[in-house]
């Protein structure tokens, strides 16, 4: 699949997940910006290797510089085709937390799962508006669907909003040329997920699945490629779950 020509961001893409979501849109020859945080040195390997790329560091749990991080990106490649909301944290904060330490992640939850999230919709509404069109793919999770364990309120919540923003964009902006689509991962190996393999076993986990290996992002990027190249822009507002079978809707 070449995606020649096309410029893409990709929030969170130094590791896991939003890391071989850039791999594979690079590999099929999209100009792909590397968002990271604080992994530069994981963002600039990427930029290194594929010459089609650039990097754009921002903290998403403040707004100035998500609104920076747009601008920057506009800056560099001129317009974007795609927007892929890929960027999240996932923080326990138990029910018998202190009342002040249980809101604090909430807060830090919702600034970087959505409220990030929504303003880089707005913003890439608008530029899509006077550029023709564009696409958005959110990265969503199965817990908007099923529910999370008791210490994750805040990360499942913040995933039910953001599917239900995903939904909204493509039914209120489809007579723009905007589509939008959710990707609904379950359990992934990813550096992120290294401490609940180490806390219950990889053995336990495994048991939810029907399949029997974990869901890896190389079982996740081939679809966001194939998103972005228009052939499943009649699936708008859709949602595809990627859970190993751990979840069926």
């Amino acid at each position: 699949m070449n995606l020649k020509g096309q410029n893409i961001l990709v929030t969170g893409a130094s590791k896991g997940i939003g890391k071989s979501i850039a791999i594979h849109l690079l590999k099929a020859n999209a100009q792909v910006g590397i968002h990271y945080n604080k992994s530069s040195a994981e963002a600039n390997k990427i930029k290194v290797k594929y010459p089609f790329s650039e990097t754009f560091q921002a903290d998403l749990g403040h707004i100035d510089q998500v609104q920076q991080l747009f601008k920057n990106t506009i800056s560099q490649f001129g317009n974007l085709d795609t927007i892929i909301l890929n960027a999240g944290i996932f923080l326990p904060h138990p029910i018998d937390d202190p009342t002040e330490k249980w809101l604090d992640i909430w807060r830090k939850t919702m600034a970087i799962n959505l409220e990030a999230v929504g303003l880089l919709t707005k913003l890439g509404i608008e530029h899509f508006k006077d550029h023709g069109g564009g696409r958005f793919v959110y990265i969503g999770s199965r817990a908007a669907f099923r529910g999370e364990t008791e210490e994750y309120l805040a990360y499942a919540a913040s995933k039910g909003g953001l599917t239900s923003l995903a939904r909204t964009v493509a039914r209120s902006f489809g007579k723009y040329n905007i589509k939008s689509f959710v990707i609904a991962p379950g359990f992934t190996r990813t550096e992120m997920a290294e401490d609940a393999i180490g806390k219950h076993g990889e053995e336990k986990i495994l048991k939810e699945l029907a399949l029997k290996e974990l869901t890896t992002p190389e079982d996740i990027a081939p679809l966001v490629v194939l998103m972005c190249s228009g052939q499943m822009d009649h699936a708008t507002g859709s949602t595809i779950d990627v859970n190993a079978g751990s979840y069926i809707r």
